[in-house]
């Protein structure tokens, strides 16, 4: 009995505690960007205030930063301010690193190669691992590596922020109909499947022990 209703109040738990972490991180979104409008608008119309203000000035100008960042001479502009930040010995790793890893989820052109997940096998083993390909060609790059015949597939790592990139033949890779997100959603919990995708498992044979 008391087994039961422990698993109970567990499964409960788990159940709640996504909801509300993230409702609560809403929440703090709300009250700083209502606050931060209200201190912008109150020099101008004192003590009159329109709820959800806030929300509308963040989404009006996240829309327009995205705007200004297509034209190409406020790219000029921005590359300029970035200088610092791409010279300066330990900033110009952190900042690259973090850029290039923002950069590969940003939308791409249709004429633009796609992001991929893949799952990474080589010939005769039977261990597969979820990767992301990161680059279909190491064509205008020095020495031996402009001449590799392979693709770089990143491989996360569970329960933490970091991985590996490895170079393989396009051979040892095959494409899954998975977007990014979901992969590195999965991959950051360690591909654990939930309570509810265990019931749906089938039982194992007799005399043989589950997993």
């Amino acid at each position: 009995m008391k087994t039961t209703l422990t698993r109970t109040f567990l499964r409960g738990l788990i159940t709640f505690l996504p909801a509300a972490l993230t409702l609560y991180l809403l929440y703090l979104l709300v009250v700083w960007t209502e606050s931060l409008a209200r201190a912008l608008f109150s020099p101008f119309l004192g003590d009159f205030y329109l709820p959800g203000l806030g929300i509308v000035l963040l989404v009006g100008l996240i829309f327009g930063l995205g705007v200004l960042v297509s034209r190409p001479e406020v790219t000029r502009v921005l590359s300029i301010a970035e200088l610092p930040f791409t010279n300066l010995p330990v900033v110009k790793s952190i900042y690259s690193s973090l850029k290039n890893f923002a950069d590969y989820f940003a939308p791409h052109d249709k004429d633009q190669p796609q992001q991929q997940v893949v799952l990474l096998r080589a010939p005769g083993g039977e261990m597969s691992i979820v990767g992301l390909v990161t680059r279909q060609s190491f064509a205008g790059l020095p020495g031996a590596l402009g001449e590799l015949d392979q693709v770089a597939v990143y491989l996360p790592m569970g329960y933490m922020i970091g991985g590996y990139t490895v170079f393989v033949p396009r051979s040892w890779v095959t494409p899954v109909d998975m977007s990014v997100e979901e992969a590195m959603r999965s991959s950051l919990i360690a591909w654990m499947s939930s309570a509810r995708e265990n019931i749906r498992e089938p039982s194992p044979e007799p005399g043989r022990e589950p997993y």
